[in-house]
């Protein structure tokens, strides 16, 4: 038989008259900032501890071995952080996966092995030890925060010497000369973000294609830059 066409496709199903519904890719409930990394551990704890005494959240780290130090860190310092990263036993990796999802006041301490199917609605924070590495990345990571539609946090430390990483990370691939051009590419995107003056949400969205005014609910917009 004849392949059917997409008009075919279309008929048979009877959507000829199907609506379309668009969505775009702003998430008003979600606050952006971006801190100078000086001392990250402290920062971190120090965000939580005064931000999200009680809430449950995530923070990802750019290695295994920097997981495993800033969840033990936080555990000696009271708090309910648990460890997440392929290099952990598949029990291991599914009982602290559990725990986060059952569990209320449970900080996940993780590469980005962690995320893919998560859908727990309360999670109030998601935070960046490093930056990633793209604009694609970080919103897929970020937008794991504040599903319920309640007010949730992403908070990121940047550092040059995150910048000097992923290029190294980049160079050092198996792969062509026009992969590793666009990667760098995106990377640059994902700086100029993190490097903007400006309204977060404003940068972030206009890289995604939409054309938004300034949010108001930034660290850009709350406590702009002289």
């Amino acid at each position: 038989a004849d392949k059917p066409t997409r008009k075919d496709i279309v008929e048979r199903l009877a959507l000829a008259d199907g609506k379309t519904f668009i969505d775009g890719f702003d998430r008003p409930n979600i606050h952006y900032a971006i801190m100078e990394r000086n001392n990250p551990k402290k920062q971190v704890h120090d965000f939580i501890t005064n931000n999200h005494p009680a809430d449950s959240g995530i923070i990802y780290c750019i290695s295994r071995k920097k997981v495993e130090d800033m969840a033990a860190w936080l555990q000696g310092k009271g708090m309910n952080a648990l460890p997440y990263h392929a290099g952990l036993t598949p029990r291991v990796r599914s009982d602290n996966q559990d725990r986060f999802l059952r569990e209320e006041n449970v900080i996940i301490v993780a590469t980005i092995a962690f995320g893919m199917g998560i859908d727990k609605p309360d999670v109030r924070f998601v935070g960046h030890m490093n930056i990633p590495k793209s604009i694609e990345a970080y919103y897929q990571e970020i937008g794991r925060a504040g599903r319920d539609g309640r007010t949730a946090e992403a908070r990121m430390l940047f550092g040059l010497g995150d910048m000097r990483m992923r290029r190294m990370f980049i160079e050092d691939e198996d792969s062509d000369m026009e992969r590793r051009r666009r990667e760098h590419k995106r990377l640059d995107a994902l700086i100029s973000y993190c490097e903007s003056p400006t309204c977060r949400r404003r940068v972030l969205l206009t890289h995604f294609g939409e054309q938004p005014e300034p949010c108001g609910n930034c660290d850009m917009c709350l406590d702009p830059v002289e």
